[in-house]
């Protein structure tokens, strides 16, 4: 399993309470921009339309830009595959606890590209400086374990 993309900002603005492995629906040259790591994840996330999830904002830019079609949108949205129950099962807990679905990171897995996304929390301005102090500790502590 190969990461192509990671989106390591999510992981610091939401607190992730569970993650989803979801294929994506990509056009032929969009699939080989992405397993050469021309993906960007920032700023992206999951919405429910008409019973599907489409990932929004997700930034994939021409593998070759003289050969796409002059119509693409590199933001366009795109659909993520899942089974129906985990989809009504993901549209409950959106709507009711108030939760965000945060695309984490994009890898391969036997020849497919897959997204796994995270059900996330919004972190308030305190949890972030509490995450930050506790990486400092811990970035310490392996230094002075390594001596």
């Amino acid at each position: 399993m190969k990461v192509i993309a990671e989106n390591r900002r999510a992981r610091f603005d939401y607190q992730i309470l569970e993650t989803y492995e979801a294929g994506i629906e990509l056009k032929g040259f969009e699939v080989k921009a992405v397993k050469t790591g021309r993906i960007n994840l920032a700023g992206s996330f999951a919405a429910v339309k008409d019973n599907q999830l489409w990932l929004i904002n997700a930034d994939i830019p021409p593998y070759q830009p003289a050969n796409t079609p002059a119509d693409y949108d590199p933001k366009r949205s795109r659909r993520l595959l899942l089974k129906k129950s985990e989809i009504k099962e993901l549209i409950g807990k959106i709507q009711r606890a108030g939760l965000t679905l945060l695309p984490l990171r994009v890898y391969n897995k036997n020849r497919l590209i897959k997204i796994e996304l995270g059900l996330g929390r919004g972190r308030k301005k305190q949890d972030k400086r509490a995450a930050i102090k506790q990486r400092e500790w811990q970035r310490l502590r392996r230094n002075i374990e390594t001596r």
